[in-house]
């Protein structure tokens, strides 16, 4: 059967909607009235210490904050998902009593991927109807890992599964993994469903466990926000070199257990957690320099993690800041991801008045900055760097846009 094609100009037409009530405008337009209707938001993410390390079994920290992607839903009993976007073209249209569709390269291979991962556990009968729509542009804050975890949430919702958070984490994550082919670690999901709004996550990603740790033991209140600073450059992680640095960081450790005449394991099934940090200082020299920086940026961040989480607790939000500063540092000379305009960013956010820390955010090729600011000092914060970030790319003065964000819970029904 052909599959139906949305005509562009509703897409135009829907995004002119503003407001509160724009979703269920939204809804309306596309969907008529409709049964009982469901709201879900789930909530981007940054990872201010614990950078590419979560697919080495590493451990992270993380933030949601109060930008995400809504969620307006319906049950369909037929099985039937027809999901829309106010972001993205299409309608993408399936149905969960049928075997997940192959990836058609849109953004509605998040959503099959999400039915494909609970395929393998359960059968689903109800499908739903709705929109989706994401409030900041995309790149860096783990929109997929948002609009992946939402959508299951969905489906549990209307097929009565009863997930419970490691459980939305995991098919997330192997959703993403195994079918859309991005080969990550659970650092994105953790964020999206475990987060508190007044807590920084601490999470070990060997063993899934985690705490949320309050800022100086509770004593003292937030002494920051979290400014997102939009490079204008877009990016797909898919077709950047994150694949890679994965496949060299586990080829490092598998260097090593042959140093050490260890049995090896499958590649895929190589971390560089199984291999101490004495082990890394002992052959640091002799390894090829290219795999030696992927192990430096591995160990020197799971210890920046630890240093950091003291102190947190400590409510000492300048040393905190300047780890992460140190982390960015180590995700350009060790790691060696940076587009040209995120470097310029990171270089200038580490000079600019108010700013505790800054780091590129997600993989770090294209996308975002990230940083944590004085709230008082926000607008000083804004209007220097969009200056100075001008003056070396005034080919983004459409596209650079910068945010002030506050921290929030993970994925929740409103």
């Amino acid at each position: 059967m052909k599959k139906k094609v949305f005509p562009f100009v509703l897409f135009s037409l829907i995004r002119t909607f503003a407001g509160m009530n724009e979703l269920f405008q939204a809804y309306s337009t596309f969907f008529g009235k409709g049964d009982a209707l469901y709201r879900i938001f789930s909530p981007y993410r940054i990872c201010p210490l614990g950078a590419h390390v979560d697919h080495q079994h590493g451990v992270v920290t993380g933030f949601a904050f109060d930008s995400g992607i809504e969620f307006l839903f319906s049950a369909q009993e037929t099985g039937k998902v027809e999901m829309a976007s106010l972001s993205f073209e299409g309608l993408m249209t399936f149905n969960v009593q049928r075997p997940a569709d192959e990836r058609q390269q849109n953004w509605g291979d998040y959503l099959r991927g999400a039915l494909w991962a609970l395929q393998q556990d359960y059968q689903l009968k109800t499908g739903i109807r709705g929109i989706v729509k994401g409030s900041m542009p995309v790149g860096g804050l783990s929109s997929s890992a948002a609009l992946l975890c939402g959508f299951i949430m969905a489906l549990d919702k209307v097929n009565n599964l009863g997930l419970d958070h490691q459980q939305v984490i995991k098919y997330a994550s192997k959703a993403e993994r195994e079918y859309v082919g991005l080969n990550n670690g659970i650092l994105d999901q953790a964020c999206v469903v475990l987060c508190e709004s007044d807590k920084l996550l601490y999470l070990d990603t060997e063993t899934g466990k985690h705490e949320l740790l309050p800022f100086g033991n509770g004593n003292e209140p937030l002494p920051f926000r979290i400014g997102v600073f939009f490079s204008g450059v877009t990016r797909k992680l898919t077709g950047t070199d994150y694949n890679l640095r994965v496949a060299e960081c586990k080829t490092a450790a598998w260097i090593m257990q042959a140093y050490e005449d260890i049995p090896l394991k499958e590649l895929q099934d190589t971390r560089l957690r199984d291999v101490p940090e004495e082990t890394f200082l002992k052959y640091e020299q002799q390894m090829p320099q290219r795999f030696a920086k992927r192990a430096r940026h591995f160990y020197t961040e799971c210890d920046r993690v630890h240093d950091g989480v003291e102190a947190w607790k400590a409510g000492d939000i300048k040393r905190f800041g300047q780890y992460v500063f140190e982390s960015c540092e180590s995700s350009m000379n060790n790691y060696e991801c940076g587009s040209p305009e995120l470097i310029a960013l990171y270089k200038i956010l580490r000079q600019t008045d108010g700013v505790f820390g800054g780091r590129f955010s997600g993989a770090g090729f294209k996308g975002a900055c990230i940083a944590l600011v004085d709230p008082t000092k926000e607008n000083a914060i804004r209007n220097r760097v969009m200056e100075e970030y001008l003056k070396e790319f005034p080919q983004y003065k459409g596209t650079f846009e910068a945010y002030f964000c506050d921290l929030a819970n993970g994925v929740e029904f409103l």
